[in-house]
């Protein structure tokens, strides 16, 4: 059986929707998951390149919103903490971390995750993640279906489910 690899990122439609309107107004822009500094562990969203990436620095994914679609990064000693965890963006209401471009909207983007299985884990340990370095050079990710699920929760495969309410049952 092969097994698929799975996104590392993804984001729901109710935040791509989001970073298409920041998108409009301030053109390319990236995400970089904080590490819990000044404004909580939370994605941070800049215009592209206004936050430096480091050589550690690792790209999750290269969200398919917009042209040319918006990377998340993370950096390398928090990677290594939560790799075997899938990073979903998702959008509240509330404000925003002060450096986030979401900060006026009165929404603010969240981080929610999901624990990958032992399979999907299989998948992702012959496929690194690109570093900042390995990004700088040219190297790319190659692409491999959306990163946009409809909510958190909505199926099990695309995220986890909002605190309090439980994941609907298919079938």
């Amino acid at each position: 059986m092969t097994s698929v690899r799975p996104h590392r990122a993804l984001i729901t439609r109710a935040a791509a929707d989001l970073l298409e309107t920041l998108q409009a107004r301030h053109g390319a822009l990236m995400f970089h998951q904080s590490g819990g500094c000044c404004d909580g562990s939370s994605p941070m969203c800049y215009p592209d390149g206004d936050f430096i990436v480091g050589d550690r620095d690792v790209l999750l994914a290269v969200l398919d919103v917009g042209e040319p679609g918006v990377p998340v990064w993370i950096s390398g000693p928090q990677f290594d903490t939560w790799k075997h965890t899938q990073l979903v963006i998702d959008v509240v209401p509330g404000r925003g971390g002060g450096f986030s471009l979401e900060a006026p909207e009165g929404k603010r983007f969240l981080s929610r995750g999901r624990a990958f299985t032992a399979e999907e884990n299989a998948a992702l340990a012959g496929d690194p993640p690109l570093t900042g370095a390995r990004y700088e050079a040219g190297e790319r990710p190659q692409p491999h279906g959306t990163h946009v699920v409809a909510e958190t929760g909505r199926v099990e495969s695309d995220a986890c489910p909002l605190p309090g309410r439980a994941a609907p049952v298919e079938g």
